[in-house]
């Protein structure tokens, strides 16, 4: 079974009227930081979106984003902001211990630690910077970008903006295989340039799901609504657990290579409760108390596609400054007046059994004599898909309707 996954999420950057100006200044360390410290701000950072997204969504609707292609974009932006800007975008990441270069040393080094995990599956995280043809960055955030967040640099002409949008949209397609296409539907002729994220992932599951066993099934979306599914089902050796406590059961799926998906399934009529209370502590305490069990599962096919519009969100969570006329980015440009016009994300996700050649090879586990635990995905569930290397959280949602593409 494969699962394919992509986003992109777009930071334009447009010029602003108005010119105010902050000193700032940053202390410096030398100290190399291992990714990994990013892995609890991040998390937080995860759950407070995630929060505020689904204040924002109807019931019965999916929820999909890449918290790490979100903190990773506002991160290259951050390379370029000052005063209140800068301060405000750090506060909101959760990085206020921290100074920037810190975040770029680690940012390099998780970008390395990615690229290693990559044996039996396909992992692109990357970053673009659509510029406009007249428009010189200052050279010190073009090699930052360049150097700690893998960002390729183009050129185009904000003054066509339906050949702008192409070549974006281009741009993403290449790098999503395809997944995300017209990503970019207008341009604001006043663009100074684009900021771009794409994340992919496209892993096989250690354990792959025989198609034969793969039947029609209800899923109840809530208590009046009920769709038909493909549910696949494996009876097999998983990582469970179920939390009496927190009115979830949870079980660990392995891809090959060092990524997994973590899904949640709250109990009957408990989601709401759970999404409230579901911090990075919660992730901690299931990952660690998760034990070897046999287990029917029972997961729908499904694909979930989210198209968030950032903008409100982080404004509430606090980067205000970056989207007003008192922005100051005067590290991208000191002459050049910017801010933040619109910041958009894209996920999606499939999740299916048929997977490649190499995934047919069925492995018979031997199952002890015990009955074993019944997992069935038949109700709204919380999937997470984590890179263990770097302890990052790829991608993160809401499953409320496997059949809602």
């Amino acid at each position: 079974m494969r699962a394919t996954f992509a986003l992109a999420l777009l930071l334009a950057v447009a010029w602003a009227d108005h010119h105010h100006h902050h000193g700032s200044h940053h202390s410096h360390h030398d100290d190399m930081m291992k990714c990994q410290k990013l892995s609890p701000p991040n998390a937080d950072f995860a759950f407070s979106l995630y929060k505020n997204i689904n204040s924002k969504t109807a019931a019965g609707k999916n929820i999909f984003l890449s918290p790490l292609g979100i903190s990773t974009a506002l991160s290259m932006l951050s390379t370029g902001a000052r005063g209140d800007t800068h301060q405000q975008l750090f506060s909101t990441l959760g990085y206020s211990g921290m100074d920037q270069n810190t975040v770029n040393e680690a940012y390099n080094h998780l970008f390395h630690m990615l690229g290693h995990s990559q044996a039996n599956q396909v992992l692109n995280v990357g970053n673009g910077l659509a510029l406009r043809d007249n428009f010189a960055p200052l050279n010190s955030f073009t090699s930052d970008i360049t150097k700690h967040y893998s960002a390729d640099i183009f050129k185009v002409d904000f003054s066509k903006p339906q050949e702008a949008a192409a070549e974006i949209n281009n741009f993403i397609a290449n790098k999503t295989h395809d997944k995300i296409k017209d990503m970019v539907k207008d341009l604001d002729t006043s663009m100074a340039m684009v900021l771009i994220n794409y994340v992919y992932f496209r892993g096989q599951w250690e354990k792959p799901f025989d198609g034969n066993h793969t039947s029609k099934a209800e899923f109840f979306v809530d208590e009046n609504t009920k769709v038909e599914v493909d549910m696949m089902k494996r009876t097999g050796r998983y990582d469970f657990y179920q939390d009496m406590e927190n009115h979830t059961s949870v079980i660990m799926l392995p891809y090959k290579g060092n990524t997994s998906m973590m899904i949640v399934l709250p109990e009957k009529g408990k989601m709401k409760v759970v999404e409230d209370m579901i911090c990075k502590d919660h992730l901690r305490h299931w990952h660690d108390s998760l034990t070897r069990n046999s287990v029917d599962l029972f997961l729908p096919k499904f694909s979930v596609s989210g198209d968030v519009a950032l903008d409100e969100s982080l404004k509430e969570l606090g980067m205000t400054d970056a989207f007003s006329d008192i922005a100051d980015f005067s590290g991208i440009s000191e002459e050049v007046k910017l801010k933040v016009s619109k910041s958009s994300h894209k996920a999606v996700l499939s999740v299916d059994e048929t997977g490649t050649e190499a995934a047919a090879a069925t492995t018979i586990e031997v199952m002890p004599m015990s009955m074993p635990e019944r997992m069935i995905l038949d109700r709204p569930f919380l999937s997470f898909i984590l890179e263990h290397s770097t302890k990052s959280i790829l991608f993160m949602g809401k499953i409320s309707n496997p059949t809602e593409a």
